[in-house]
């Protein structure tokens, strides 16, 4: 499951990309616009910004904005700064060098084996998929949601 802090990290982005003029916009409004807590909002952009997804510009009409476009930023880019990667097990966790206890042998584990196939598919979909999509796919659930009528009496 991914963090509160990278729930929160996609929801600004989502929105930066929606309303992207070249401008910044402001922190406030972000957290305004997402649901977020300002201050936990600040830290989530100082790392994205450090991460190269964000520009900043500090003093009057300052604010945040996207450093590249919406298409070249991918789901997983976001997930790696914030989260250090995504693993379902510790032993597939390429930052942490650990070893399961109940397993002797890596190599043959069948849990391991597994959970593996299951980290390549995440890690495909999360590094084919971009911001671009993520806003897309929204706008058209939002359309096909709209289209639908209620009958009932």
């Amino acid at each position: 499951m991914i963090s509160k802090k990278t729930k929160y990290a996609l929801i600004a982005l989502g929105y930066l990309a929606e309303h992207s003029t070249g401008e910044p916009i402001l922190i406030s409004e972000l957290a305004k616009e997402g649901n977020i807590p300002k201050k936990f909002l600040e830290a989530i952009l100082v790392a994205l910004r450090k991460g190269g997804v964000l520009k900043s510009k500090i003093g009057k009409g300052g604010g945040y904005m996207l450093a590249l476009p919406p298409a070249s930023i991918t789901i997983g880019k976001v997930v790696s700064i914030l989260e250090g990667g995504f693993a379902l097990v510790e032993c597939l966790n390429d930052n942490v060098k650990a070893v399961c206890e109940e397993c002797g042998d890596p190599a043959c584990c069948g849990i391991r084996l597994v959970m593996s196939d299951v980290k390549q598919a995440i890690d495909s979909v999360l590094g084919s998929t971009t911001l671009a999509d993520m806003v897309e796919r929204s706008d058209n659930a939002r359309q096909k949601k709209s289209k639908i009528m209620d009958f009932s009496i």
